[in-house]
Formats: C-alpha cells, structure tokens, sequence
C-alpha cells in the first residue's frame, strides 16, 4: 500500500499527516483553519487519496505558519508514499470548471519542484483566510513532494470559486498522475532510469 506518515515539530506548528495513495477519498482535516481545512478535503476527496491532518499552530499570530508547514508535511508525506515512483502516470491535467472560475492544473512528479501559480486572486480574504496563502501552501507541496506544478486561472471573479476550483484542478491533475499505467506498471516513467 502506498503509504506514508509525517509528523512535523517546530517552534510555531505541530503537525501529523497520514496519506493513503490507493483509497477513496476519505479526509479528517483539522488545522485550525476553517477555509483551509475546507481546500484539504477537497483535495483529498477529488484526488481520491485518504488524509487525515492534524495541525496545531501559532494562529494567534496569523495562519501562515500552519498553512505553509502542512503544505511542508504533505508533500513530504506523498514524496514518501510515492517511494521510487514505479509505474505511476507520473503526469497529470485538469482544466476545472466552479460557476464563474476555471482553472487549469499541469503537474509532473518529477523530483523536480517548480511552481508556477498565475490564479490572481481578486479579494486579499476569504472569510478570515489570507488568499495570498494559497501560493504559500502549493509552493511548500511542489518544493517538498518534487512536483512540477503549473495551476493558472483562466476565469473568474469569485475567489472562493477560483481557489477552490485551483485546489480541486490539482487533485484531479495528481490523481492521474498516481495513477498505475496498466502498460508500464513495472517501469520507472523515465529515459533516465530513476525520479
């Protein structure tokens, strides 16, 4: 089974994640952070990866630490989880349609982490959340689980739509990119040999 759980302890966060590649979609996402857990369960639910986070953080100061270091430990966990990337897909798309917003998800789980993240987030707030924490926390998930990540808005005005829609475009870009190719299901997907 693949796989993985990550604790992470600093002096801001406390933080567990456990991931399951292979299973349906269940989520027990609590950070503290209600519009974030909100993004977690739906990128556990549409990736149809099961995840369960527990995250206590300095949020008397603001959400940036717990939003950025569960990024951190997620893409640990899944670079984990993931192990020598033997017959994975290994690339994913998704254009996403949410009401006004479409958003359109590139990824690679190339061991190399690159974010390019072009959503333009209309409102500074959603709720309480900070919007400019959306790029903080894909940026922590590409550096730290080696994914190329490319998540541009192509439309919208609402920007719960928009985010939610970039956080449900990229889990439907990783699942097809975890997903076993039936024709390669013993190969690593590279000339090299190794990811």
């Amino acid at each position: 089974m693949r796989s993985a759980k990550i604790t992470r302890s600093t002096a801001e966060t406390n933080i567990s994640v456990e991931i399951n590649l292979d299973g349906s979609g269940v989520y027990d996402n609590q950070t503290g952070v209600g519009f974030f857990d909100h993004m977690l369960d739906q990128l556990a639910r549409h990736a149809l990866i099961d995840m369960k986070i527990r995250a206590k953080g300095d949020l008397h100061i603001d959400d940036h630490h717990t939003v950025e270091d569960t990024g951190i430990a997620l893409g640990q966990a899944l670079a984990e989880a993931l192990g020598d990337k033997r017959g994975i897909r290994r690339y994913g798309e998704c254009h996403l349609a949410m009401d006004d917003a479409q958003v359109r998800c590139a990824l690679d789980l190339s061991a190399r982490p690159y974010l390019i993240c072009n959503l333009d987030i209309p409102t500074q707030k959603i709720g309480a959340f900070d919007t400019e924490l959306v790029r903080e926390f894909f940026q922590a998930l590409s550096t730290h689980g080696g994914i190329t990540l490319h998540i541009d808005r192509l439309h919208g005005f609402n920007s719960h739509h928009i985010v939610e829609a970039a956080f449900k475009a990229v889990a439907r870009a990783l699942r097809d990119a975890l997903e076993t190719d039936p024709r390669k299901s013993d190969a690593i997907p590279s000339t090299k040999g190794t990811l």
